[in-house]
């Protein structure tokens, strides 16, 4: 039978040594056949107490194990309950600290200390290495040492508890982010002359994904497709719809669908794939000629898209033509039209959460399209292009809104620069003499 605990009877005493001036409570395993253990009183005026209660057997020490209770001291010498294995890992040898991982199991969020006799020192550290925060010896316990490893125990498990949190939601959010990242296109444009440019910003706290979406792909055939999609609302429910469909755009296009057939299929999945029948989506695609000359347009309820053509200033793109956004109309239909682009130019999509901003000296106006065509012609003027240029369109409507913008915001930019194209594909034929083409001849696609 283990040895009792030699200490002085005392319920209740100020602590010496407390950190947060709260009481805390100590949960006794052992048999004492006295069946109490206390704390003697300690000469400190920081008013902290330590109330004992105290469990003969483990079977006992589960009733009284409550939330309150803020550290163990375990016996090491108890016998675990009827039924329960002290088998070691192999099965077959037995396994000296059986009981104190027992307390662990039932008790993981509790500090533990382990007491055990002075000539079991080994035990003792292994104690600790399996997940006590420290170990006392019976001969050497007085009421000042237990009150310091008590205090001890219960910060060093609160800190373990709370960088295991943080370890945790570190964790989350990096598989998160990664999963989210990954969600995200990215361009299949090899072998093509356009510049491609994107930015990205969901209007929900702490997330990487919202209901916008956005694809470029370029078919064999040299033909660049670009979209870009919202769908009502601003949940994860909503972001995984718009990655669905981003999705089928991809898989569709690149099977050869294109404008009505591929909008009137994308309508058959959103149909298929919402949680409720008032959830719809918006959309705008472009296809744009081998040639990056002219390109076709489908617009789903969606804002048109802007385009500057070089000595010209930025406009939006015609949308009368346009039809309904999807999952509105069952029958519906979206007409193709078709864009003269030019030689150079600078093609900018976006969603509504860009333009929806408020403006104005109290806030009660929209930025709108207009005010954003405006905006960007500023932008343009200045030579900003590429990524510079959509960093401070979203900047400059976040500024006039006076603060975050409160919805997903997506922004997409093709860009051709004939004067580069002629000047590269000059340099090209020049290096390569013996296999020049012939004057306005077309690269192959890859």
């Amino acid at each position: 039978m283990p040895v009792p605990v030699p200490v002085p009877q005392q319920r209740t005493v100020p602590a010496a040594e407390a950190t947060h001036g709260a009481d805390l409570t100590l949960l006794v395993i052992t048999d004492d056949p006295a069946g109490t253990f206390t704390v003697p009183e300690l000469p400190s005026a920081a008013g902290t107490r330590v109330r004992v209660r105290t469990a003969r057997n483990l079977t006992e020490a589960g009733r009284l194990l409550t939330d309150d209770v803020d550290c163990i001291l375990l016996d090491l010498g108890l016998a675990l309950p009827a039924g329960v294995r002290a088998d070691g890992p192999d099965g077959t040898a037995h396994d000296e600290l059986a009981t104190l991982k027992h307390v662990l199991r039932i008790a993981p969020r509790h500090a533990v200390l382990a007491l055990t006799a002075e000539d079991d020192a080994e035990r003792a550290a292994d104690a600790v290495r399996v997940g006590a925060q420290d170990y006392l010896f019976r001969g050497e316990l007085d009421g000042r040492l237990l009150s310091r490893a008590i205090r001890y125990a219960v910060e060093r498990k609160r800190a373990d508890v709370a960088q295991h949190q943080l370890t945790e939601s570190r964790l989350r959010a990096q598989e998160n982010a990664r999963l989210e990242r990954g969600l995200l296109p990215t361009p299949l444009l090899d072998g093509s002359d356009l510049a491609f440019a994107a930015r990205y910003r969901p209007g929900r706290s702490r997330a990487l994904l919202g209901g916008d979406f956005y694809d470029t792909v370029r078919t064999p055939d040299g033909t660049v497709h670009a979209m870009i999609g919202d769908v009502c609302g601003h949940g994860p429910d909503e972001a995984a719809l718009g990655v669905e469909l981003r999705i089928a755009w991809r898989a569709l296009t690149l099977a050869g669908l294109c404008g009505d057939d591929l909008l009137s299929t994308l309508q058959q999945v959103l149909e298929h794939e919402r949680q409720s029948e008032e959830i719809f989506a918006t959309l705008c695609t472009v296809d744009i000629a081998p040639d990056g000359r002219r390109a076709g347009l489908c617009i789903a309820g969606h804002p048109a898209p802007l385009i500057a053509r070089r000595g010209q200033a930025a406009q939006l793109l015609p949308q009368e033509d346009g039809g309904p956004a999807l999952g509105l109309l069952p029958q519906a239909r979206w007409p193709r039209r078709q864009i003269q682009l030019g030689g150079s130019w600078s093609l900018m999509m976006y969603t509504d959460g860009l333009i929806e901003g408020r403006v104005g000296p109290v806030g009660t106006q929209r930025l709108g399209q207009d005010g954003m065509v405006a905006m960007v012609n500023g932008q343009l003027d200045g030579g900003l292009g590429g990524e510079a240029l959509l960093e401070a369109a979203v900047a400059r409507a976040q500024e006039l809104n006076g603060g975050e913008l409160t919805d997903d915001v997506a922004v997409l930019l093709l860009e051709r620069d004939e004067t580069r194209i002629r000047r590269r594909d000059g340099s090209a034929m020049r290096s390569r003499p013996g296999s020049a083409r012939p004057a306005g001849a077309q690269r192959p696609p890859l």
